[in-house]
């Protein structure tokens, strides 16, 4: 972060005069352009993020600090609403659309005194698991630029991983938060299904997404986290649970955590024999500190991706058939007084590969002769799921797992073999199936030189323990 190790660092910073909002945005703007090459942003709101960081200064030089996240510096995915701004999910399709309101999560930002700074690169509509299906081309991993930075959200992470603002946005859906969180080294956040409202956010799976936090802090994380969470009068799915307060995530916890980590994800043939020696250690250290750390028995581990995608292609099908270049978006230079031809050259040319091949999936799951056999049985194991879960949580405060099977790979390595990229979804498709918080925490680094991390999980609505317990395990590797 611009010289500061939090937000509330940089707070008492301003507050202070040893800086000011003005300086903060001249900095992020000035280390986007040095960054430029890693393609994270694909557009900069930089006389907008100064004007409003002038009026913050003003303000606060009368009446203090306006607002919970005054003068803190926000990058959002391109799939999330900021009024009189583009907004296209990084796809050709949505060419020249401004969004025409505020997503509510922004919304909330803007009233705490946020400055938005820019909109983040993303896979097209949010589908894809290294940000290689953007219309605006490849995100590269500041890390390593030979490697993807995970996806869809993988502009919004490597903005955070460079420094190149203080938190971003990015949606999740059954990853696209952690993933990139973990191959990027920092902190990623999905909450509870419902917590934070979907309103204003471009729906790829509308069960299945979540706005998520990508941040270095739990305390900024967690304040992010409070100032977007509440009941929403656009968002019917909006949990009316009281917003988890920062505050009781900030205090000192001494607990000790009864833990359950599922014995099948260590035996996933295509885990990292590294990343699987790290989890094992770290569960010691775990037991050695006081905790109690058991593995469990889930047989069901490998019916969690193929029954993701066949409802969240499903839903994808539904969902992107309002893209049709009739009223909005891309239009086909090509005539025709055919309606479907019309629809059809429109779609094929404004939509990318990987969002047709989806299309196509949830389609074929969703007609006549295959709705029984893979649509219906996939909502029941995602009831069993769910079940199973409730049990779970029954026992043990938290879940803990790998994030991913492997660090991040290198560009194009799995282009090729959509079948193993999804498998990378493994272990973070449970959180959104089942609608429970998760998180990855940037505990560990491989011998290749890149970042991974454990991911966390809760019972629904319980973010408040999970980000107590994530500073705890933060604390324990000595990165928080």
């Amino acid at each position: 972060m611009y010289h500061f190790s939090s937000i509330k660092d940089y707070q008492n910073a301003l507050m202070n005069g040893t800086t000011t909002c003005v300086e903060a945005v001249h900095y992020y703007l000035q280390q986007i352009e040095v960054s430029s090459h890693l393609n994270a942003f694909v557009e900069i709101f930089a006389e907008e993020a100064l004007t409003n960081a002038r009026y913050l200064d003003e303000q606060r030089s009368k009446n203090g600090l306006h607002g919970k996240l005054h003068g803190v510096v926000i990058g959002i995915k391109d799939v999330i609403s900021f009024k009189g701004h583009k907004l296209t999910a990084s796809s050709h399709i949505l060419d020249g659309f401004t969004s025409v309101y505020n997503a509510t999560a922004v919304q909330c930002l803007l009233d705490e005194g946020a400055i938005i700074i820019g909109r983040q690169n993303c896979d097209e509509f949010a589908m894809g698991s290294s940000n290689e299906n953007s219309a605006y081309g490849h995100v590269l991993n500041a890390a390593d630029t030979t490697r993807v930075p995970g996806g869809s959200s993988g502009g919004s992470a490597v903005a955070v991983q460079a420094g190149l603002c203080m938190l971003s946005l990015g949606s999740d859906t059954g990853g696209s938060v952690r993933q990139p969180a973990d191959f990027c080294g920092i902190i990623g956040l999905k909450p509870s299904y419902g917590r934070i409202s979907r309103y204003g956010l471009i729906a790829y799976a509308s069960s299945f997404d979540q706005i998520g936090i990508f941040g270095t802090s739990i305390d900024d994380v967690a304040l992010a986290l409070e100032v977007m969470s509440g009941a929403d009068a656009y968002d019917s799915t909006v949990n009316d649970a009281p917003p988890p307060a920062a505050s009781a995530v900030a205090g000192v916890d001494n607990a000790t955590y009864k833990l359950a980590y599922f014995k099948e994800s260590l035996e996933h043939p295509g885990l990292d024999p590294e990343i699987k020696a790290a989890f094992e250690l770290f569960v010691k250290r775990l037991t050695d500190a006081g905790h109690t750390v058991q593995a469990i028995d889930f047989e069901l581990l490998d019916y969690v991706v193929p029954t993701y995608y066949i409802l969240t292609t499903a839903e994808a099908s539904s969902n992107l058939s309002r893209y049709d270049g009739v009223k909005f978006g891309y239009r086909s230079a090509e005539k025709s007084d055919d309606l479907s031809v019309f629809y059809k050259q429109n779609r094929s040319e404004g939509f990318g590969k990987e969002v047709k091949r989806r299309i196509m999936l949830g389609t074929f799951v969703l007609s006549a002769g295959y709705y029984d056999a893979y649509y219906t049985k996939a909502q029941q194991i995602r009831q069993i799921l769910s079940q199973k879960t409730q049990a779970i949580f029954g026992q043990y405060d938290a879940i803990l797992s790998p994030t991913v099977p492997s660090p991040a790979f290198k560009i194009g390595e799995k282009s090729n073999d959509p079948i193993e990229m999804f498998l990378a979804d493994i272990y973070t498709v449970f959180a959104n199936l089942v609608g429970i918080p998760g998180i990855s925490l940037p505990l560990f680094q491989h011998s290749n030189g890149m970042p991974f991390g454990m991911q966390v999980m809760t019972s629904q609505m319980n973010e408040v323990t999970l980000l107590r317990l994530s500073k705890r395990l933060m604390q324990l590797n000595g990165a928080e």
